[in-house]
């Protein structure tokens, strides 16, 4: 597969490579074999081939040097660059309001400036390699592509401005659709401002398989909109999970080594709320989680607000000096509250009861959760405990999305 996509790209750009990028995503997408994969293109590239990594971070929280280890083998610790969402950008263009209203039928109408990582855009490439996992996403209907320019390289403007437009549309009205609003804002965008870029997209979707693991279904390679589409349309058939009737409560595991804040972690809420049942419950079971925000002051703004129903979070929004200067994290409240209609009860490795409910979560030790509701034993999908309690259990919530029939249908009526 890597060897195929050296030839063709080769082939195509008719060049050897002497400089080539490499954009993974970073460790809370580590399940999706992205690093391995990332590994094998470096191991496969020329030696002398300049060769340099930029894990699509975002405002994540930048890698340790152990844990580029882990998520990357045996690539240089010095060939990996942290991307700086504030410092590290240059201004490419914008995307003007008047584009973002007309997507978004009116509810959005601001500019979104388009800064991007400047090691990425200012620098002589021979080659680009977009290196991700498409699968049901809460901002772009799917994740991937252009993703990882936009947010994964974006600078605080660009991630701000996008999160907002797409919290502000509903979350609910995102998930899993091929073309949302803000990913038609960025496709606009890529034409306009990356046309010049020498860049390729390899693209992997995955599924259970009999044997309920993790497994690749499918790798679309391609530098055009229909490689995601492909990709997308894969992800829609084999990553939704549909239920005819709303599910009481679910179980869901956010892996210790990968999710570390319930910025990332939350990723079990926006999968599920579509399943959820009116006063049902979901049990967040996250040993790693030891904070709230990837950043300092997203860490601050969550603490101070909480997890408040949307409209609630809006109206602050339009008289609060801090939820507008941090927008990505106002849209994160957003997307993180259940809205009053099911319970989130987070069980973390590393927050206190005081602090879980401060934020509006309702709480569970871990050590009883975990023994009730052991990952070990549990099965994918329904289980029946010893007591007669019907639970759904995910193990990967990140990895697809769980909705009702009638919550896709009335979603589906309402988005083009």
């Amino acid at each position: 597969m890597c060897q195929r996509l050296l030839d063709e790209a080769r082939d195509r750009l008719g060049c050897d490579f002497r400089r080539v990028l490499l954009l993974p995503p970073d460790l809370t997408r580590a399940h999706s074999g992205a690093g391995w994969i990332t590994e094998c293109l470096y191991k496969l590239l020329p030696a002398n081939c300049d060769t340099h990594v930029i894990p699509t971070l975002g405002q994540h929280v930048p890698h340790t040097e152990a844990e580029n280890k882990w998520m990357f083998g045996s690539i240089p610790n010095e060939r990996i660059h942290a991307h700086d969402w504030r410092g590290g950008v240059t201004r490419v263009g914008v995307i003007p309001g008047d584009l973002v209203a007309d997507t978004t039928n009116g509810i959005a109408d601001w500019d979104i400036p388009v800064d991007l990582n400047s090691m990425t855009v200012n620098e002589p490439w021979d080659l680009i390699i977009n290196i991700g996992h498409v699968v049901p996403h809460e901002v772009l209907g799917f994740a991937n592509h252009n993703k990882n320019y936009f947010i994964g390289l974006g600078g605080k403007e660009l991630i701000c401005a996008s999160h907002m437009a797409a919290g502000v549309y509903g979350i609910e009205n995102n998930l899993g659709k091929l073309i949302t609003p803000l990913r038609a804002c960025y496709n606009w965008a890529e034409d306009q401002f990356l046309s010049r870029l020498p860049d390729v997209y390899l693209q992997v979707v995955m599924a259970r398989n009999e044997e309920n693991k993790l497994v690749h279904t499918g790798v679309y390679v391609g530098d055009d909109l229909e490689t995601y589409l492909m990709a997308a349309r894969a992800s829609k058939a084999q990553n939704i999970t549909v239920f005819e009737k709303p599910v009481k409560k679910i179980v869901a595991v956010m892996q210790e080594d990968e999710f570390r804040a319930t910025w990332v972690a939350n990723k079990a809420v926006y999968r599920t709320r579509m399943a959820m049942a009116d006063e049902g419950e979901l049990l967040i079971i996250a040993p790693g989680v030891e904070r709230f925000g990837e950043q300092p002051e997203v860490d601050r703004l969550i603490r101070k607000y909480g997890y408040r129903p949307r409209l609630e979070i809006l109206d602050l929004y339009k008289h609060n000096a801090d939820m507008q200067d941090i927008g990505h994290g106002t849209a994160h409240l957003i997307h993180g509250t259940s809205d009053g209609r099911f319970t989130i009860r987070y069980a973390p490795g590393k927050l206190s009861r005081s602090e879980v409910e401060q934020v509006g979560y309702a709480f569970a030790d871990i050590a009883e959760v975990t023994q009730r509701y052991d990952a070990g034993k549990m099965k994918e999908g329904w289980n029946t405990m010893h007591d007669g309690e019907e639970v759904f259990f995910i193990s990967t919530p990140s990895a697809g999305l769980w909705s009702t029939r009638e919550k896709l249908g009335q979603r589906e009526s309402i988005v083009a």
